[in-house]
């Protein structure tokens, strides 16, 4: 079996081949620390939590990289109104967030950088674009040339004349192009800086994380991603300031989940439709959540309402009452049985969570109509086909999909 995810920059389906045999790096963008974490954050944890436990378990050792993004206009705005320290806004609201995923059973990613610790590599990607002729100073900031990038456009597939990016309708006169975006922010009262060649200011939300992901993975890494509003521009804009400077794309392939609606719309916190994740997690337990979260391909959008959440919670009951009955092991160290092959066989098309997730339900179904009631793993009258099955489920649910169908899933 070949695992082959949707690559958005081909737009088409790829084997996965790693750089390095063996290994896979994996890059997604995290949070934007100046307020709790809503549930279009939670999709895209829980998504590319399940594709990096998955990709473990098919034997690849994983390095995976989720950063943090705490210097934003938004965290300056939120100090601002609280009178208080930007780095204490952006540590209080990152507790909360990794708080909140650890209540949802997201696993750490290996390294979670701060963009305030990679100024200096941040300058150093700055001043390469400048000798290169890509990015020049004006009006006290610095910013990218896109013109000067042929192949702008080739992720999104929108050029830079019909598609500026969200620098173009500011009041901004110095840009040579409404297109040219940020990389460096000039100095303004009240306002966090640090100096550099051009001088006092902060970085661009882009120059960050094309800094923080080749500083931490290479020029050249295996998977880019994050939700699907984040291809235009800011993953557009990663790929020209890194090709710009090294002449490869920085990712092989870049993964991108869909976006949670309500009511048909985007969830976010800008048009006051976001729903807190703190808030469902008091409503809903955490199973409950997740394999909601999982309900559909990840490429697609995923519209939240109480009828489909409450179905994820009679699943989640559904899986409970099995495993308690079946007294079932919740690991094991060599899934290899008929269930394992078949949900990989699922999760090896563009990691299909809705397939996967159908293998699981089917194989709990069958073995229920067959046993009458799931007989326990630790006594006797278990077949060698049952005990393999059960172990299988159990290995499916606690470290691929991060269940702990152990404990119980009643509302909170």
């Amino acid at each position: 079996m070949t695992l082959c995810p949707y690559n958005t920059l081909s737009g088409t389906k790829e084997a996965l081949r790693p750089q390095s045999p063996g290994k896979v790096a994996v890059y997604v963008c995290g949070p934007t620390v100046y307020d709790d974490p809503h549930l279009g954050h939670a999709r895209s944890a829980v998504t590319f939590d399940v594709i990096t436990r998955y990709l473990k378990a098919r034997g690849y050792a994983v390095t995976y990289v989720r950063n943090v993004t705490d210097i934003d206009d938004k965290i300056i705005a939120v100090a601002r109104r609280d009178n208080q320290d930007y780095r204490k806004i952006g540590n209080y609201y990152l507790q909360r967030y990794n708080r909140a995923m650890e209540r949802l059973q997201v696993c750490s990613p290996d390294v979670e950088p701060k963009a305030s610790d990679y100024i200096l590599p941040m300058q150093e990607l700055i001043s390469r674009l400048v000798q290169r002729g890509h990015a020049y100073h004006a009006g006290g900031d610095v910013y990218f040339a896109v013109k000067s990038f042929k192949k702008y456009g080739l992720l999104s597939g929108r050029s830079a004349a019909a598609a500026p990016t969200e620098e173009a309708n500011s009041l901004e006169t110095a840009k040579r192009h409404p297109a040219d975006f940020v990389l460096w922010k000039g100095a303004k009262p009240d306002e966090p800086m640090w100096p550099s060649p051009w001088g006092p200011g902060r970085p661009g939300w882009h120059t960050e994380c094309s800094t923080m992901a080749t500083r931490l993975l290479g020029e050249v890494f295996d998977i880019h991603g994050g939700g699907a509003d984040l291809v235009f521009p800011h993953h557009e804009n990663e790929i020209a300031q890194s090709q710009s400077v090294t002449g490869k794309t920085p990712a092989r392939i870049w993964m991108h989940n869909g976006l949670v609606t309500t009511g048909g719309l985007k969830m976010s916190k800008s048009t006051g439709n976001s729903i807190k994740l703190y808030d469902l997690l008091e409503a809903y337990p955490p199973n409950a959540l997740r394999l909601f979260l999982l309900s559909k391909r990840y490429r697609h959008p995923l519209e939240f309402c109480p009828h489909n959440a409450n179905q994820s919670v009679t699943a989640a009951a559904r899986l409970e009452r099995f495993f308690t009955a079946a007294e079932a092991p919740l690991k094991s160290d060599n899934p290899r049985g008929d269930v394992w092959g078949r949900f990989c066989k699922a999760m090896d098309d563009d990691f299909n969570f809705p397939l996967a997730l159908a293998v699981l339900f089917g194989a709990v179904r069958r073995y229920n109509r067959k046993t009458g009631a799931a007989p326990s793993f630790s006594r006797t009258g278990v077949t060698k086909h049952q005990h393999l099955i059960l172990s299988d489920l159990g290995y499916i649910c606690q470290d691929i999909l991060g269940l702990k169908v152990n404990e119980s899933t009643r509302k909170i």
